[in-house]
């Protein structure tokens, strides 16, 4: 069980570091559109507004922003995720060399002076706590010492109503950078953030199913072992009543200790692939066949154990289905319950006919069960696979198809339902091969 929370955590912990490379790609476009709108900015007031600018310092802090981009986009692969502090180091650029370019362009009198804003905006959506606080702090004291320290611009002698017409109009633009870009990016991040609760709440459903799995595995095994005793005394005890004069000298009721001896056999053998499906193999080795030995094998257990009328059973006869029926396998007991437990299905739901139609392509076996029942309910096909969801209608029904679905899941396979049109439910089992051939178990765990 340890096991599973360890995995769950790594995916919960890959999920979150896609999601917070994603939010870094979000920054580094937001610096080119940055990097962009500077020039422009810088362009169209020296050439149309006749002011002055100090073009080679502003050029050489435009250069780093882009140098800056060209590394994060072209550097070699990381060999670390992206964490809370590559993405406040990341802000903290964007922070100094927009105080460097107010400095140089009249302090805090500049009206772009407010796209701090967009950098405090961002910080508090992707930075932890501590870090949108020091990023408040940071842009606070460049604003206030942007109030005290900057180069002046050498603005040309327009009146007053001049001066503060043009400086609301450079405020009006910011406002509209500022709120453009924050929709445009809070979008885009939220919408990564989105994601990574869908990923986690379909990692922590996936958890909660393999703690339920877990949870059964170690009942159905605890039992197992507890039913192995009282088996082989009944066992015992029918062997002596098969030597008493009472029973052995009456056809009728040795025929009737045959039958229990019979049974009993049957439960040791229940018990035991119980066990062996647990990994705890009792008595017994691994089994080394063709998957049509087993497939047979597999039938014709199920079809002399259940009260089937008929049972339609199909094998792709074609040349790829011949070279894939004839392929050396590793008997799967679990395997085997997973497929009787749905051939168990459509037994119950039709008693007079299932079919099973097995065909291969391309390394993947499908298993097709069909009946002539009822059908899925609608609401029923979108809960395939959730437990205690059933349409028997009696308390802890349903966790067959979830034990199938998950065991099918964990051999990367998958379960597919729907109703016939013309009648009666269809459930296909898809399997790759290569889970069930030798070293086949190894690969899955890796």
């Amino acid at each position: 069980m340890a096991s599973i929370y360890s995995m769950t955590h790594l995916r919960m912990g890959a999920s979150g570091e896609a999601t917070a490379s994603q939010n870094m790609l979000q920054l580094i476009q937001l610096r080119w559109i940055a990097v962009f709108g500077q020039i422009t900015t810088i362009a169209f007031v020296n050439l149309v507004l006749d002011i002055p600018l100090p073009l080679f310092d502003m050029g050489l802090v435009i250069t780093g922003l882009i140098a800056l981009n060209l590394f994060s986009l072209f550097r070699p692969r990381r060999t670390h995720p992206v964490r809370n502090g590559d993405l406040m180091a990341g802000l903290m650029v964007d922070v100094a060399a927009l105080t460097a370019l107010l400095y140089l362009s009249g302090g805090a009198t500049n009206p772009f002076v407010f796209l701090y804003l967009l950098q405090v905006t961002l910080g508090a959506v992707l930075l932890e706590a501590w870090s949108t606080w020091t990023l408040v702090g940071v842009t606070a004291l460049c604003f206030a010492g942007l109030t005290q320290f900057y180069v002046p611009l050498a603005l040309p002698d327009p009146q007053p109503d001049d001066l503060f017409e043009l400086h609301i109009i450079g405020m009006l633009i910011c406002f509209v950078m500022d709120v453009a870009l924050l929709v445009i990016f809070m979008t885009r991040i939220n919408a990564n953030l989105r994601r990574r609760d869908t990923r986690l709440a379909d990692l922590r459903q996936r958890a909660a199913e393999e703690d339920h799995i877990v949870r059964m595995g170690l009942l159905a095994s605890g039992a197992a072992h507890e039913l192995g005793t009282p088996l082989a005394t009944l066992s015992v005890i029918l062997g002596d009543w098969r030597h008493m004069p009472v029973f052995r000298d009456d056809p009728e009721l040795l025929q009737e200790i045959t039958d229990m001896e019979a049974e009993v056999r049957r439960c040791k053998s229940i018990v035991t692939g119980i066990l062996l499906s647990a990994g705890e193999a009792r008595g017994g080795t691994t089994e080394l066949t063709t998957l049509r030995h087993f497939l047979d094998e597999l039938v014709e257990d199920w079809r002399g154990t259940r009260p089937v009328e008929t049972l339609d059973y199909t094998l792709d006869t074609a040349d790829d289905g011949l070279a894939c029926l004839g392929a050396p396998i590793i008997s799967d007991s679990a395997l085997k319950q997973v497929i009787h437990n749905v051939l168990d299905n459509a037994l119950e739901a039709s008693p007079q006919w299932v079919g099973l139609s097995i065909s291969c392509d391309d390394g993947m076996l499908s298993l097709v069960v069909r009946d002539h029942g009822p059908g899925f309910p609608p609401e029923f096909l979108g809960q395939i696979g959730k437990p205690y969801q059933s349409t028997k209608g009696r308390p802890g029904g349903g966790l067959g198809l979830f034990l199938v679905v998950n065991v099918l899941r964990k051999l990367g396979g998958r379960v597919v339902a729907w109703n016939d049109p013309g009648g009666g439910a269809v459930v296909s089992l898809f399997l790759p091969l290569s889970a069930l051939s030798i070293g086949g178990d190894d690969e899955s765990a890796s």
